[in-house]
């Protein structure tokens, strides 16, 4: 218990440190831009094939229990769009980036710590919080990108399952896509995302910066993190879910 009152202090001094003695602009612009690239864009693909076909499983899944002939086809539509927007996006996409993305960020400021990289940053005079951490910070605000079009791309893909398996006709889909829409769901949706981006960014650059022995340790940081940061978005995503929907 010790221990973990002792991380999250230094999660919160690392944070503090993250926002003061800002890098030159110049430098800090391309910093950004590499991790936008590294975090965001390398990320398009996988988030995209995942998301169309769990997407089309939501939908077979859906029609499959749809056993009562007087329940509209319709529904497919219908539970397709309220669990891809609801939970699916915003949460099983964040738990896979927590893999991709976290263990890419533990691994490689842990790497940079165990040859002594951000040693020799410090001897420079550069605050390596910011220089290190703040553009990962930045690059992820552009993630609900990401999952838009992982929203997309699921409801596409349950579309597709749906009139290519014959469960419903594509009038009855889209009629379900469009019954009793919500645009406050997409807001919670996307207000979730933001703080999952956070989680994201900085539990992981947490778990790499301070890794503490050599490479092997890099590898069991990397574990660690993906662990941390999955735990750390369920219970968001629980706490925001009460805050939001049934507060």
């Amino acid at each position: 218990m010790m221990l973990l009152i002792q991380n999250v202090g230094a999660y919160f001094i690392m944070l503090s440190k993250v926002f003061t003695r800002f890098t030159r602009w110049s430098v800090m612009k391309e910093l950004i831009i590499r991790e936008v690239d590294s975090l965001i864009i390398r990320s398009i693909g996988i988030v995209s094939f995942i998301s169309f076909f769990v997407g089309g499983v939501v939908a077979i899944q859906t029609a499959l229990n749809l056993n009562n002939p007087f329940l509209p086809k319709n529904l497919i539509g219908f539970a397709t769009r309220q669990s891809v927007i609801l939970e699916f996006a915003p949460t099983f996409i964040s738990v896979i980036m927590a893999g991709k993305v976290g263990s890419y960020i533990t691994s490689s400021l842990g790497t940079m710590r165990v040859t002594e990289q951000i040693d020799a940053l410090k001897v420079m005079g550069i605050n390596t919080y910011n220089y290190l951490i703040f553009p990962k910070i930045i690059a992820l605000l552009f993630y609900p990108f990401i999952i838009t079009i992982s929203m997309f791309l699921g409801i596409i893909g349950g579309y597709a399952a749906s009139i290519y398996g014959g469960f419903c006709s594509s009038t009855d889909f889209i009629e379900g896509i469009q019954l009793d829409f919500i645009p406050y769901h997409v807001s919670y949706a996307f207000i979730k995302t933001a703080f999952f981006a956070f989680i994201l960014a900085t539990v992981p650059s947490f778990h790499g910066y301070f890794l503490k022995g050599g490479a092997l340790e890099v590898g069991k940081a990397s574990t660690t993190s993906f662990v941390w940061t999955s735990v750390l978005i369920i219970i968001t995503n629980y706490i925001i879910t009460q805050l939001l929907l049934t507060g």
